[in-house]
């Protein structure tokens, strides 16, 4: 009887882990989907827009063309922001740690920073990633 009472706790105990695990980490993504969407607003630059401005939603941080240029030339300023998901050539790269890295210090993981009009972020590691999380969720 102390075998199957034991047994069960264990079992209940790492159910109840696993779902605070999954919890904490459904957090992390909504935390991330809040500083990419409402706060950096990410996909103004890197979802493609339709004629009407409004976002194509299948192709959310896929990548795009950047509508906004500088009245007078910018060295190294971009025509089109990256594909940012998973499937993009700059994850494939960089990975989670590269990804992470480059929004605490605002250096890819070369050394280099991002090119105009991407900004430069500082973020704290925790907000970093909570972006990456996002951004993997994005699958």
């Amino acid at each position: 009887m102390r075998r199957f009472r034991f047994a069960k706790t264990a079992v209940l105990g790492f159910a109840g882990l696993a779902a605070i695990t999954l919890f904490a980490q459904d957090d992390k993504i909504a935390r991330g989907k809040y500083l990419v969407e409402e706060v950096a607003r990410c996909q103004d630059c890197h979802t493609p827009k339709m004629d009407n401005g409004s976002f194509i939603k299948s192709q959310w941080m896929k990548g795009a063309a950047i509508s906004v240029m500088p009245a007078a030339p910018i060295q190294g300023w971009r025509a089109a922001a990256p594909d940012i998901t998973p499937a993009g050539a700059i994850w494939k790269r960089w990975g989670d740690d590269g990804l992470t890295a480059f929004l605490e210090t605002g250096k890819s993981p070369r050394g280099a920073k991002a090119g105009a009009p991407m900004p430069t972020y500082n973020l704290k590691r925790e907000d970093a990633e909570a972006i990456v999380a996002f951004l993997k969720s994005l699958q």
